[in-house]
Parts: C-alpha cells; sequence; structure tokens
C-alpha cells in the first residue's frame, strides 16, 4: 500500500468564531480542508491558522508568518503546505521558494479530487479541461512546473519562445478537449428530447457536497450507487426514473456537489454536466441539517443556481440528516425553511412526504381529462396507464371510455382522441 503525503494546512482564523454551541454532530468548517486532503488521500501532519483577511501581494501571507509556517515545515518533517484559498502563480511561487516545500492551493486540490473520482469518460474530459484552464491562467515568465501540474503535458523550458509554446500546446489541448465534450453534450440533449416527447417530468438534486444527495436517490429508486462520508463522491449525473405516487413518473437526476470556494474552472468544464439543472421541471435543495454553517452553505448553492440562471425554478427544500439534530436546531430551520422537508436520507424518515411534495409541485405539469379510445388503439390505453392516473373506465360499442390525470404534454399528443367537455 502506498504511503500516504503529509501535508500541513493553512486556514483563516475566522473559521474559529463559532457561535456558542453551533457544533452539533455535523461538519466543523475549520474541519472541511482536512476532509479535502482526506479525500485526496493526503494526511494531516498539521493545521495552522492565520488572520488571511488582508493577503500580501507576494507571499499572501506576511513575512512572519511565512517564517512560521517555515519552522513547522522543518519541525514536522513535510514537504506539502496546502492554503485553504486560492493563491496566485507568484504568491504560490514565493511561498516554494522560501519554504522549499511543494505548496498548493485550495483550487489544486479540488482539481486533484476530481481527477481521481471522474469516473466516465465525460467526467474524465471535464476535469481535464478544468485543469488545462488552471495551468493556463499559471504560465509565467518564470512559470511553473508543468511536469508537477500538467500531469504528462509537458515541461517547461528557459525563455519566453518556451513560454508560448507551452501556452499553445495547452490551448491546442483545451481545443481538443471542448470538441470532444461538445459531441458528448450534442448525444445527452437527443436523451433529454427523447424524454420530453415521452412526457417525463425532471427533478434534480442540488446541494453542497456530502449533504446526503446520492443517499436519496439510492432510497427513492431503490439503486445502489456509491455513497458515504465523503466528499464528491459523485461528479457524474446520474439519473434514475421514480414513481411519485399516482402512476406519475418522473426522472430524478444527481449532480456534483457544490463547495466553498468551487473553481471557476470547474463551473466551467461542468456546465454540459450541469445543463441539465436548466430543463429541470423542479429542483429539490438538500441540505445537510447538520452542517454547523447551513446558511453559509446555502448561500453557495443558491449563488451557483444564480450563476447558472436557474434560481427561478420550482425549488423544494430537503432538510436532510434529521436523526442526528437534536429539538432545538430542528425549531431553529423550521423558521428559517418554513416550507422545507425534514428527512434522513440513510434511514428512509418521511421520504414519502418529500415524494408528496414534490407530486403536488408537479400539478401544474397535469390535467384531468377524458378520451374516447377505439379498440385497435389500445396501446394508447396502455400510454395512459403508464404516464397517468385513470379515474374511470368505461367500455362502449367502439372502444373504452377513459377519465384521467395526466401529463400535460401527453394530453396535448393525444388531443385527437379527447372527448370535448
Amino acid at each position: 500500500m502506498t504511503e500516504k503525503e503529509s501535508a500541513i494546512l493553512v486556514s483563516d482564523k475566522k473559521y474559529l468564531n463559532y457561535p456558542s454551541g453551533a457544533k452539533l454532530a455535523g461538519r466543523d468548517p475549520q474541519e472541511e480542508l482536512k476532509e479535502l486532503a482526506n479525500t485526496a488521500e493526503i494526511e494531516t501532519a498539521d493545521y495552522i491558522t492565520f488572520d488571511l483577511s488582508h493577503p500580501t501581494a507576494n507571499l499572501f501571507i506576511g513575512k512572519g508568518q511565512a517564517e512560521k509556517l517555515r519552522e513547522l515545515c522543518i519541525k514536522k518533517n513535510v514537504g506539502l503546505i496546502i492554503f485553504d484559498r486560492e493563491l496566485s502563480p507568484t504568491q504560490q511561487r514565493n511561498l516554494e521558494e522560501i519554504m522549499q516545500v511543494k505548496v498548493m492551493d485550495r483550487t489544486q486540490l479540488i482539481l486533484d479530487i476530481f481527477a481521481k473520482h471522474a469516473k466516465s469518460k465525460e467526467g474524465e474530459l471535464q476535469v481535464e479541461l478544468a485543469r488545462m484552464n488552471y495551468i493556463l491562467t499559471r504560465l509565467t515568465g518564470k512559470g511553473i512546473e508543468l511536469s508537477r501540474l500538467g500531469g504528462g503535458i509537458g515541461t517547461r523550458g528557459p525563455g519566453e519562445m518556451q513560454l508560448e509554446y507551452d501556452r499553445r500546446r495547452i490551448r491546442e489541448h483545451i481545443t481538443r478537449l471542448k470538441k470532444k465534450l461538445d459531441k458528448i453534450s450534442l448525444h445527452r440533449e437527443l436523451k433529454r428530447q427523447k424524454r420530453k416527447e415521452n412526457a417525463v417530468p425532471m427533478i434534480v438534486l442540488v446541494g453542497y457536497t456530502n449533504s446526503g444527495k446520492t443517499t436519496l436517490i439510492n432510497k427513492l429508486s431503490s439503486s445502489n450507487f456509491e455513497h458515504g462520508d465523503k466528499l464528491f463522491l459523485t461528479l457524474d449525473s446520474v439519473m434514475r426514473k421514480i414513481d411519485l405516487g399516482n402512476n406519475q413518473k418522473a426522472v430524478l437526476v444527481d449532480t456534483v456537489g457544490f463547495i466553498k470556494g468551487l473553481p471557476h474552472q470547474l463551473i466551467e468544464s461542468f456546465k454540459s454536466t450541469l445543463e441539465e439543472v436548466n430543463y429541470a421541471d423542479i429542483l429539490v435543495h438538500i441540505i445537510d441539517s447538520s452542517s454547523v454553517d447551513i446558511k453559509g452553505n446555502y448561500k453557495i448553492v443558491t449563488d451557483i443556481l444564480k450563476e447558472l440562471d436557474v434560481s427561478d425554478k420550482p425549488i423544494v427544500t430537503a432538510l436532510n440528516k434529521e436523526d442526528i439534530i437534536d429539538a432545538g436546531t430542528k425549531r431553529d430551520l423550521k423558521r428559517l425553511f418554513p416550507e422545507g422537508v425534514f428527512i434522513s436520507a440513510a434511514k428512509g424518515t418521511n421520504v414519502e412526504n418529500l415524494k408528496l411534495k414534490l407530486s403536488q409541485a408537479l400539478k401544474s405539469k397535469r390535467e384531468m381529462a377524458k378520451f374516447s379510445i377505439p379498440f385497435d388503439k389500445m396501446n394508447i390505453v396502455s400510454i395512459i396507464h403508464e404516464q397517468g392516473k385513470i379515474i374511470k373506465k368505461e367500455f362502449t360499442e367502439a372502444g373504452i371510455k377513459i377519465t384521467a390525470e395526466i401529463p400535460i404534454a401527453l394530453s396535448k399528443k393525444l388531443k385527437r382522441y379527447k372527448i370535448k367537455k
């Protein structure tokens, strides 16, 4: 078994200022960087906090703080420092010269995690695109070794000619990646059109990473996707058909989790996956009700939804992990999210209530209608059975009269068989 790399983690002191009684069963925001490092298979040798509210242009931290960090690296005998912020190329390079160890920022750490967890061809292409865009912004005259950041794209040599050559190679690689992703996106669009023709509504799960989206989709669809107490286990869009009751079918879509400081390169690269959100009939915002920073996590998710231009879509809020919060926390959350549904995806608690809420939210997509179906068109009766709820059925000499609640899109397709009121 390969020995894990050890690192010293650097975060902001402000994360220590928790409100009284805030540390519950959930995740401590100060611990999030440790979890990210652990997900990237990096052990935490030590954790140090500085006041990072006034970053310097050359080192990000002050000279005294840099000296303290250098001494800690020597004491702990580590070769890696991870900052819980994004560093400029100059700051990263200067810190490495002083510390004589590798320095990684939050963006690079998240990119590494995504690279490890990407399973599908599309996911791998998206992560590679994000990584190339990240590297391109960090190529300077003195530069950073492409062998470290580029994963085999090449190493930079001295001089501006080599720098321009590196930039050109990366831009060409980016162009190739985008073309491959465009082909996959076109295939997804064809599948999306087929779902639209079949009048199946789409419900998309969104939320902060590790809020329980995959656990919920497993519970609702009797699936067995990998889940657990780790960050970014799901990178690819996962789709499953579910029945909300009354034969009301829907497609449930899981998406990549959001996180504080989600690199812009990743949002851009994953837009072809995240575009499923644009076609959602309903968004389900899964909130980890045990988190100590619910308001912060909620704002991060809603801000990204605004960036994706989908914040005006109907949203059902599901407050997950209710089984590990106390009564006082639950009362506070009820005031914050009066329309929210408390659930435990892991235990299945109140999941039926959530399905009812989703069914009600989709009511506007359905209508009550009457049809006269000839005997030689019995396949239409089967379609109504599959997609709707039959209220009344009457056999006549010409065929079958049916009263049913069905999707409006299906009702329009069957307009020639409709009985006028």
